[in-house]
C-alpha cells in the first residue's frame, strides 16, 4: 500500500474518532424558573461551566413560574421525557420526596459517582430544610432565601421620614400612613403573601403553622395557622387596606412592580428580589429585617428558607448521571456561591461562603445584604421555626390565597378566611397523607 493512501486512510479513521458517540458531548437538560436578571445568571452558570470542561453540556430551559415547571416536569416523567435536573420551589419538597422511583436522592448520586459531598458543609437551616429524618440530604439546595423588608430611601426621605426601616409591625403602619400622606399611591405591599405574611410570619413570632413540628413529624400534621396572633395581623393587614395605605397587587411576586416604579414605599418579599430591585428601582433602597409584634414573647424567633433546590429526575444514563454529579458539585464550589450571593440577593448556602463574604468585608460596604442569613441563623430553631413539609403545599398556597383575597375585598373577616383556609387546607393534607 502506497504511503499516501494510507495517511488519508489514518485521516478518515481519526475523522471518524473525533466525531464517535464515544467522544460526543454528553447534554444535560436543566429545567429552571428563573426569568429575567437572575434568568441571565442562570444561563452565565450554565455557560461557564460547559466552558470549564468538554465532556458535558449544561442546558437551561426556562419552563416558567414555579407551579408550571413542576407540572411540565411531572407530565414529562410520564411521556419518559423528564429532564436531568429539575429546580423545585421549597413548597414542593414533600411532594417531590413522595414521587418514588422519580428521583434520585443528591446524597446517592454524589455517593455514586465519586464526587466529594458533605452535608455539613452546608448551612444547617437550608440542608435540614432538603434532608430526611436521617439528615441525608435529598435535593441539592440551590437559590435559597427568606422573606426580607425592602424600603425606598428617596421617598421616606419626602415623607420625612428618618432613614431607618420600620422594626415593628406598628412603625409599619406608621411609615405607611405618612408615605401615603406624602402623595404616594401605596405605603406598604408584599410579595408572595402565604410566604411572607402566614409562613414566615409564624416562625419569626414562633408559632405553628402546623401540628407535628410543621409537618416534618410527618404527612399526618394538621394546619393550625388560624391561631389569635395570625387572626390579629390579618386583621390589621385588612384594616390598612381598607383605609388605603396597604396594597394587595398579587399572589406571587407581582406587587415587586409595584415597588420598583416607585409606587409602594415598602415591600416585603424574597431576599433573591435583590438583583431586579438593583436592576430596576431609580432610587435609593435599603434592606431590613421582617417587623414583628414586640408583645409576643420570644419574638423575633428565625425565618425559614424559601426559593428552590434542584432534584435529579430518574431514568437518565450514567453518563448523564456522572456529569449532574459535577455539576452540582461546581455549583456549591466557594467561588460559585460567592457570586451568586452578591449578585442576586440569595443566601450562600455553604458556610464556606458566607465566612468568605463576611471576611472580605462586603457586607461592610454593601448594609442590610446579609440579612437573610442572619434571620435564618437569628436564633436556633424551634419546632415551629425549622421548616415546612406539608403534602399538596403548591394546592394549599392556592386556597390560602384565595381566604387572603377575600378578607382584602371585604368579604370575610380575618378570622372567617383563615378558619377556611385550615379547614380547606386539611383536606388537600389528609388526601396527601393516603397517597403518601
Amino acid at each position: 500500500m502506497k504511503l499516501l493512501p494510507m495517511l488519508r486512510s489514518a485521516a478518515l479513521v481519526a475523522s471518524f474518532c473525533a466525531f464517535s458517540p464515544a467522544n460526543a458531548t454528553t447534554e444535560i437538560f436543566w429545567w429552571h424558573s428563573m426569568a429575567g436578571p437572575l434568568g441571565d445568571r442562570v444561563n452565565a452558570i450554565a455557560t461557564k461551566f460547559n466552558a470549564s470542561q468538554t465532556e458535558f453540556k449544561v442546558t437551561p430551559v426556562y419552563k416558567g413560574q414555579y407551579d408550571e415547571s413542576m407540572t411540565a416536569a411531572i407530565a414529562a416523567y410520564r411521556a419518559g421525557n423528564a429532564p436531568a435536573i429539575l429546580q423545585v420551589f421549597e413548597v414542593g419538597t414533600a411532594t417531590m420526596m413522595s414521587a418514588k422511583g422519580a428521583i434520585v436522592p443528591v446524597y446517592k448520586l454524589m455517593a455514586d459517582a465519586n464526587e466529594p459531598f458533605d452535608p455539613k458543609a452546608y448551612i444547617a437551616p437550608v440542608a435540614g430544610y432538603y434532608s430526611d429524618a436521617s439528615g441525608k440530604m435529598l435535593s441539592m439546595p440551590f437559590n435559597s432565601s427568606t422573606v426580607t423588608f425592602y424600603y425606598n430611601k428617596d421617598a421616606f426621605k419626602k415623607a420625612g421620614l428618618p432613614d431607618v426601616a420600620p422594626v415593628t409591625w406598628a412603625d409599619v403602619e406608621n411609615d405607611a400612613r405618612k408615605l401615603k400622606a406624602s402623595g404616594m399611591t401605596c405605603g406598604f405591599t408584599t410579595g408572595w403573601q402565604s410566604w411572607a405574611q402566614i409562613e414566615n410570619f409564624g416562625a419569626w413570632h414562633n408559632v405553628p403553622f402546623a401540628s407535628l413540628d410543621n409537618g416534618l413529624g410527618g404527612p399526618q400534621a394538621r394546619l393550625e395557622f388560624n391561631g389569635p396572633l395570625q387572626v390579629r395581623h390579618i386583621d390589621d393587614l385588612a384594616r390598612w387596606a381598607k383605609e388605603g395605605i396597604f396594597t394587595y397587587a398579587g399572589r406571587k411576586d407581582e406587587p415587586l412592580g409595584n415597588f420598583t416604579s416607585g409606587a409602594c414605599g415598602m415591600i416585603m418579599t424574597s431576599s433573591g428580589s435583590y438583583a431586579t430591585i438593583k436592576s430596576q428601582a431609580k432610587f435609593a433602597f435599603g434592606v431590613s429585617a421582617m417587623p414583628y409584634y414586640p408583645d409576643v414573647k420570644g419574638a423575633p424567633q428565625n425565618a425559614i428558607i424559601g426559593g428552590a433546590s434542584l432534584w435529579v429526575m430518574s431514568g437518565k444514563t450514567p453518563e448523564e448521571y456522572k456529569g449532574v454529579a459535577k455539576f452540582l458539585s461546581y455549583l456549591s464550589t466557594t467561588e460559585n456561591q460567592i457570586e451568586w450571593h452578591e449578585g442576586t440577593g440569595y443566601v450562600p448556602i455553604t458556610i464556606a461562603a458566607y465566612d468568605a463574604v463576611k471576611k472580605s468585608g462586603f457586607y461592610d460596604t454593601h448594609p442590610g445584604f446579609d440579612i437573610a442569613v442572619k434571620e435564618l441563623l437569628n436564633k436556633p430553631p424551634t419546632d415551629n421555626s425549622r421548616g415546612l413539609r406539608i403534602g399538596n403545599f403548591v394546592q394549599l398556597r392556592n386556597v390560602i390565597d384565595e381566604e387572603l383575597e377575600s378578607v382584602w375585598s371585604g368579604q370575610k373577616t380575618a378570622k372567617q378566611a383563615l378558619d377556611a383556609a385550615v379547614e380547606r387546607g386539611d383536606e388537600l393534607m389528609a388526601k396527601f397523607e393516603k397517597t403518601s
